[in-house]
């Protein structure tokens, strides 16, 4: 929907730039945006995908999925049926993504709480059985923007840290002779032969 649409794009705006506009426009097919930024004394480049969520640019968002190594699914805590449609986009999201991809449910619009139509507790426990993590966010007031994507990246981080190390030490454990590896050839038997016929 157009509403949603809005959501996710005031979302990277917000950690991104900074900004909130009132009068986004949707997402047509697939925008991007950068931050780069320090995870555990580290510095992180960010390059976040928004995807239009209209059914026309399906086939185009879909594609996007490959590759990705995170995901943030945004409801409207004001729209009830964003909300129910997350778990539609959450399967087609498990169909293309790569199954280590770290996700993150975000509820936004927490400002408008006189509004709501999705408790907290409906959120948190749907991200529960879904294995997520979940905040609520607002992108007009800019609440638990950073923190989502810090929780992202951190995650995010650390999986792709341990790939590396876990790389590092299958090439260290078939490493070849001659490539900085010593071997040590010791006689260990103890005893040395003599001829047969020694006196």
């Amino acid at each position: 929907s157009a509403i949603l649409e809005l959501e996710k794009t005031n979302i990277l705006s917000r950690f991104t730039r900074n900004e909130f506009c009132l009068e986004s426009k949707s997402t047509i097919g697939v925008e991007f945006a950068t931050r780069t930024l320090q995870v555990e004394g580290k510095t992180v480049k960010a390059q976040i995908w928004d995807t239009a969520g209209q059914e026309r640019y399906r086939a185009i968002t879909s594609a996007h999925y490959r590759g990705a190594v995170g995901a943030l699914m945004v409801y409207d805590i004001t729209k009830r049926q964003t909300f129910d449609n997350v778990q539609r986009w959450l399967r087609e999201l498990r169909d293309h993504a790569d199954s280590n991809i770290v996700i993150m449910m975000a509820g936004n619009k927490s400002d408008l709480n006189h509004l709501r139509a999705v408790t907290e507790e409906d959120g948190q426990a749907l991200a529960e059985r879904e294995g997520l993590s979940f905040l609520e966010t607002s992108a007009l007031e800019a609440t638990n923007i950073e923190k989502a994507f810090q929780t992202i990246l951190t995650e995010i981080y650390h999986i792709i840290s341990k790939k590396a190390l876990a790389a590092q030490e299958a090439a260290a454990s078939t490493a070849i002779p001659g490539q900085g590896t010593t071997i040590n050839v010791t006689d260990t038997s103890g005893n040395t032969k003599r001829g047969c016929c020694s006196t």
